[in-house]
């Protein structure tokens, strides 16, 4: 926390630094609006927007665009995600100003050129039909359908009639709306000198005075099995809503996760792969923004082994019981090990700290091993009783 800076610019700005001795920096301008503020006939503008802005600006061509990150040895991209939309690079320290005024062009003077924008559609496109063709990508897909109503969930990357309708003129204007200064976070790791970043901030952006509006998100849930052909392996996630960020019952369930799917010493993977050769991936994965949090449990195996394989997850919660002090320690030494791995990669620090500041605030980042040590025994049983679950599956025709 030493290191740790945290400003509130005049233009609303929030910047987030954390001052590092490498010569390489990592930057990320973020803003808040992602897929969980769309309607479902523009579903998908937020992620159609995230690509547009590298499609060129009014001084700059999206080959110029990459090009003054990438001979300068470092690395562009973006991404979207329910509440936010992010554009992002890293590179060395020196060229920390140079990097910034690329992603500065493309929020403040994006073209939005009609023939890239019908270009980009059909990219998005190939995208969507990627994830569709792809029975491990699409299942995470189909369980988030079986977890939340429309609109939320119909996906970040929305669909092929959603993004197929979208008109140009429409989302230029939409953009407009949605980004604003006061919406954005700005967050940096690595080594800068903080005062002049916010300073260079304030020069080139003034406050708006926009918010976008978040939609009620409805949580269901659903089971289904969806049948293909030309494919061999059957693809399961069984599912659960879980608490929000900022209560301790979420960093409970992550000790749960620790000890159920965690690694190949993990309770279920070596229940479901090593005692029976039902499966070769067995994995947990919690994802959760400020106003969603869910569990996943994901198991590649054969058609014929759904039934059994569904069997032995819901017993694996129920004999969480039996888990025993030592069996917590070892859970938490994990996570706790595993955060300061991580931790040694810039671009992991600097998602991070803006996930932990759209919920908690970023300083709550710092707490996490304190907050991991602090859960109980008894903690971890209660998030292991479940009551309603949610399952997709994609088996061989």
């Amino acid at each position: 926390m030493d290191k740790f800076f945290k400003k509130k610019l005049k233009n609303g700005m929030t910047v987030l630094f954390e001052k590092r001795d490498l010569p390489v920096v990592s930057f990320s301008i973020s803003n808040r609006f992602g897929a969980a503020f769309e309607e479902s006939k523009i579903k998908g503008i937020a992620h159609v927007i995230e690509h547009l802005l590298f499609t060129g600006t009014e001084s700059r061509t999206n080959e110029e665009i990459s090009r003054e990150i990438e001979k300068k040895g470092g690395v562009l991209n973006a991404f979207t995600s329910h509440e936010v939309t992010s554009y992002w690079f890293k590179l060395p320290s020196e060229h920390l100003f140079s990097g910034m005024d690329i992603i500065i062009d493309m929020l403040k003077n994006p073209r939005f050129d009609k023939e890239k924008f019908e270009k980009e559609k059909k990219v998005i496109l190939e995208e969507i039909n990627m994830y569709h063709d792809n029975p491990m990508m699409h299942i995470y897909e189909l369980i988030e359908k079986n977890l939340y109503d429309k609109p939320f969930g119909e996906l970040i990357i929305g669909n092929k009639k959603s993004v197929s309708e979208l008109d140009r003129d429409f989302v230029a204007e939409f953009y407009k709306k949605v980004y604003s200064p006061e919406n954005y976070i700005v967050t940096i790791v690595g080594n800068a000198d903080f005062e002049k970043v916010c300073e260079y901030l304030e020069d080139n952006f003034v406050a708006e005075g926009k918010k976008p509006e978040r939609i009620d998100i409805k949580k269901i849930n659903k089971e289904s099995v969806q049948e293909r052909e030309h494919i061999d392996q059957a693809h399961f996630i069984f599912a659960i809503h879980a608490p929000l960020p900022g209560s301790s019952d979420l960093i409970a369930l992550e000790v749960l996760d620790a000890y159920l799917t965690n690694g190949m010493s993990s309770k279920l993977f070596l229940e479901i792969r090593e005692k029976r050769g039902l499966a070769y991936s067995v994995r947990g994965t919690l994802d959760s923004e400020k106003s969603y949090s869910h569990y996943l449990i994901y198991v590649g195996t054969t058609k014929e082994n759904l039934l059994e394989v569904k069997k032995l997850i819901l017993e694996g919660f129920e004999n969480v019981k039996d888990m025993t002090e030592n069996d917590l320690e070892e859970s938490k030494e994990q996570l706790i090990g595993l955060r300061r791995v991580t931790s040694e990669e810039g671009v992991s620090v600097m998602k991070g700290l803006l996930f932990s500041e759209l919920s908690q605030g970023a300083e709550d980042y710092y707490k996490y091993e304190d907050k991991i040590r602090k859960v109980k025994l008894e903690d971890v049983k209660r998030m292991a009783k479940i009551e309603k679950y949610s399952t997709a599956a994609i088996v061989p025709k």
